[in-house]
């Protein structure tokens, strides 16, 4: 059985690992851009291909900045090189699950901004766990865990950036 301080502590390591991730997720966002990765081009099926949301300047700032918390917490944690590189592919991993969740949302008819229940929420999540698994283990509690929290932090964080005038819906 598991006692609540040790579940505690495999809550904050959770977090602790995919910092990078979070970070190159809001990165993204912040530094924002204005020439979108797919350049305006359609799919086959007449839609945008991921949209305006995703751009060229949000994928390589939130890159950079996500792997600099991962050399971080590798200088202070773990290994450098291993801090580094995880903290790479958690970051570009992201980003990727976030193009990869706006091509989803465009082939199923969902605009920009219109809510995806669940993929929203944790498309960026798989994107950097898929990735960071082709160079270290994440143990299934872990990823449970890490799915929970985001769910949780994302909903959550979005209502107070609705509420404090930042998003104009809450989801």
């Amino acid at each position: 059985m598991l006692d609540i301080a040790a579940f505690v502590m495999i809550c904050l390591s959770a977090v602790y690992f995919i910092m990078p991730a979070y970070i190159a997720n809001i990165s993204g966002l912040a530094f924002g851009g204005t020439t979108p990765i797919d350049f305006g081009k359609k799919f086959a099926d007449c839609r945008r291909i991921i949209g305006d949301g995703v751009t060229w300047k949000g994928l390589v700032f939130g890159t950079i900045t996500g792997t600099l918390i991962g050399a971080i917490e590798g200088v202070l944690i773990w290994d450098p090189v291993y801090g580094l590189v995880v903290g790479f592919l958690l970051s570009f991993g992201a980003l990727l699950g976030d193009a990869a969740g706006s091509f989803i949302k465009r082939r199923l008819g969902i605009g920009k901004g219109k809510p995806a229940p669940i993929l929203d929420q944790l498309d960026f999540i798989a994107g950097a766990l898929l990735l960071a698994l082709l160079y270290t283990t994440i143990a299934i509690e872990v990823i449970i865990i890490i799915a929970v929290l985001t769910f949780i932090i994302h909903i959550i964080s979005n209502i107070i950036a609705y509420l404090i005038g930042i998003k104009d819906v809450w989801y």
